[in-house]
């Protein structure tokens, strides 16, 4: 007989644990304070990217081949797949190219090669990036994008009638992590078998003993217009990441009929997730100045809109999946890993979303997996845990 699981939070890791506790015969409540979609959640923007670069952290470049093969299995069962390969363009254009050297070790590593470019072929190639100022680059076949928004609304489609109850407009005042138990605004209660908070940059109030090392951070993404000929070239160039201690700039193309966006991986660490969520002309401005030096003939292309996101951010961007009842992140026994927390992604989340799904399920199953799960989550290249009967671990990359 299967648990009754109540998650915290729509996003995507609320849903995609949702939809992985469904398909091993749980039931599950799903509440969320906003409608759902929420329009404030992190997850939902038109798109998010999934790339194999990942500098020195070897944990979360194998990681990404699992996030493949999870997104396989949510793509079979929600009948679409909603992702659109397009190849990662890496730039190194400062003195510091570390992250650049460290991405292609550790994917050499993993038989995995990169395409280093001169400046001449970038410019040949690629004639839409600006080469000048660009010291080093290479391009890797394999990234893509997620048409996050689009996932998120199939995801609150196809999950009801499920074995899944989606509870929108149904606030969540706190958690008994002891008995997996929340209070709703109404004062009603939940009591249920198992409990996942996963609320995005509002997890603090819920999950006090994250609250240090979970920081919501505000950022700002720029949207930008340009003619049709250009934006139909662009929708077929690989996404660009130039990730460097001065900036963090990339590009997301305008893929499958969404718009190019731009965006600075630089943390704030402020802001207020309810209150802080106008973009200024200002703000768009300041991460279109980083567009202007990347972009060939940059007065070809204007500020269409900003938006922004709020990130919850915590120490070396490594995610916290850990047990709440008292047992920290040393294992979840102490109440038999009844109540667990996901937070702390870092902007880099959406693309483990149905994978880290799997490993949630599989940990509420069974609490010997615990200090598995939050080690690998970590990205300590811990060894996968074994699959459960049934579930293909096969994957698939772009």
């Amino acid at each position: 007989m299967g648990m009754h699981v109540a998650v915290v939070g729509a996003g995507i890791m609320g849903l995609s644990t949702a939809w992985a506790l469904a398909r091993r015969g749980h039931r599950v409540s799903v509440y969320d304070q906003y409608a759902v979609p929420n329009p404030l959640g992190s997850s939902v923007d038109q798109h998010r990217l999934i790339r194999h670069a990942y500098g020195a952290e070897g944990g979360y470049t194998d990681m990404v081949d699992e996030a493949y093969g999870a997104w396989e299995r949510l793509w079979a069962d929600l009948g679409q797949r909603l992702y659109e390969p397009t190849g990662t363009l890496c730039l190194g254009s400062v003195d510091d190219t570390a992250w650049l050297h460290e991405s292609a070790a550790t994917l050499a590593g993993r038989g995995r090669a990169v395409r280093w470019l001169s400046g001449a072929a970038l410019a040949a190639e690629f004639p839409l990036i600006e080469a000048r100022g660009v010291r080093e680059a290479f391009h890797l076949k394999t990234g893509g994008v997620l048409l996050a928004g689009r996932i998120i609304e199939l995801l609150a489609h196809h999950l009801p009638g499920r074995n899944v109850t989606i509870h929108p407009h149904a606030a969540v005042l706190d958690v008994d992590p002891a008995t997996a138990t929340i209070r709703l605004a109404d004062r009603s209660a939940v009591r249920a078998d198992a409990l996942v908070v996963a609320a995005g940059p509002w997890v603090r109030r819920l999950a006090p003993a994250v609250a240090e090392r979970a920081v919501p951070s505000r950022q700002v993404l720029t949207y930008l217009a340009m003619p049709e000929g250009l934006r139909k070239a662009w929708a077929k160039h690989p996404m660009v990441l130039d990730i460097d201690p001065d900036c963090g700039f990339y590009l997301v193309p305008p893929v499958a009929g969404t718009g190019m966006k731009i965006g600075d991986h630089r943390f704030t660490l402020n802001g207020d997730p309810d209150r802080d969520r106008d973009a200024g002309l200002e703000e768009a401005e300041r991460i279109w100045a980083f567009g202007r030096a990347r972009l060939a003939d940059p007065d070809r292309y204007s500020i269409a809109s900003a938006a922004t996101c709020f990130y919850t951010c915590v120490k070396n961007e490594r995610f916290v999946v850990e047990p709440l009842d008292g047992a920290g992140a040393s294992g979840g026994r102490a109440s038999g890993g009844r109540t667990w927390v996901m937070t702390g992604f870092s902007g880099h989340g959406f693309k483990f979303g149905p994978v880290l799904g799997e490993r949630m399920a599989a940990a509420l199953e069974n609490p010997d997996l615990g200090p598995t799960l939050t080690s690998w989550a970590a990205g300590r290249q811990t060894a996968p845990d074994p699959p459960s009967p049934g579930i293909s671990t096969d994957t698939q990359s772009s």
